[in-house]
């Protein structure tokens, strides 16, 4: 039986890791730790999870989910099983199928508490054939904010009470200002505490995905973009 099975089986907590590498050095790719519990959302060809996991040596402190199941990644993204495949191998447990919007439903999940929450560049895909532009743009508008805000409701209750952060990389300007990230996060109880540039070379190996369509291995341009890192809203706060 290989580590990431032995994981499973046992049913490992966020705490639990052998002895051994509580020992090891603490090793960092940008904002991440690998002494951090990490959770991935909506991971394309799951390459930025596979850039911290080579950063770290071990992913044994990670958990990787795509709302794909393991048949569309393989036929949507070349490289996807064979990064699943390695991460397995370092130790990260990976989950399919995983709905960002009820994710802290989850049977392994519901669960788990995580000091990171990182959902990189959010959106529905385009599951529209109608002719009309504004349409269509209304319509993706009002589906990507009700993603955004219930994949933060949800990230919400699986975070740790001591400065947990959910991360959400996103691009700048229209139409994605009108998504209304940071005010969806405050009207459910979080507070935004840094915005920082998202560069695409902090992160080597990392592909971004259109993940939609005929081109979904093809990237799309990221142009501005930047992480929003949302901590809990403290108790006391008034």
């Amino acid at each position: 039986m290989d580590k990431t099975q032995e994981y499973e089986e046992r049913g490992e907590s966020s705490e639990s890791s052998s002895s051994e590498e509580e020992t090891e050095p603490e090793k960092w790719r940008k904002h991440y730790s690998s002494k951090q519990r990490i959770l991935l959302v909506g991971e394309g060809d799951f390459s930025f999870s596979l850039s911290l996991a080579r950063a770290f040596g071990s992913a044994h402190n990670m958990v990787a989910s795509s709302i794909d199941t393991q048949e569309n990644i393989s036929s949507k993204y070349s490289n996807g099983l064979r990064n699943v495949i390695e991460l397995e191998e370092r130790g990260c447990k990976v989950l399919y199928g995983v709905d960002a919007k009820e994710m802290s439903q989850h049977f392994f999940l519901k669960t788990q508490k995580f000091d990171r929450i990182i959902y990189n560049f959010p959106h529905v895909g385009f599951p529209f054939r109608e002719n009309s532009y504004c349409q269509i743009q209304l319509c993706l508008v009002m589906l990507n904010k009700g993603l955004v805000k219930g994949f933060l409701k949800n990230a919400k209750v699986m975070l740790k009470e001591d400065k947990g952060e959910i991360h959400v990389s996103h691009k700048e300007g229209d139409p994605y200002d009108k998504w209304e990230l940071v005010n969806k996060a405050e009207k459910i109880g979080l507070i935004m505490h840094q915005v920082v540039p998202f560069c695409k070379q902090d992160y080597p190996g990392y592909h971004n995905k259109r993940a939609q369509g005929n081109n979904s291995d093809a990237a799309f341009p990221l142009g501005d973009c930047s992480t929003y890192k949302f901590r809990k809203l403290a108790r006391n706060a008034h």
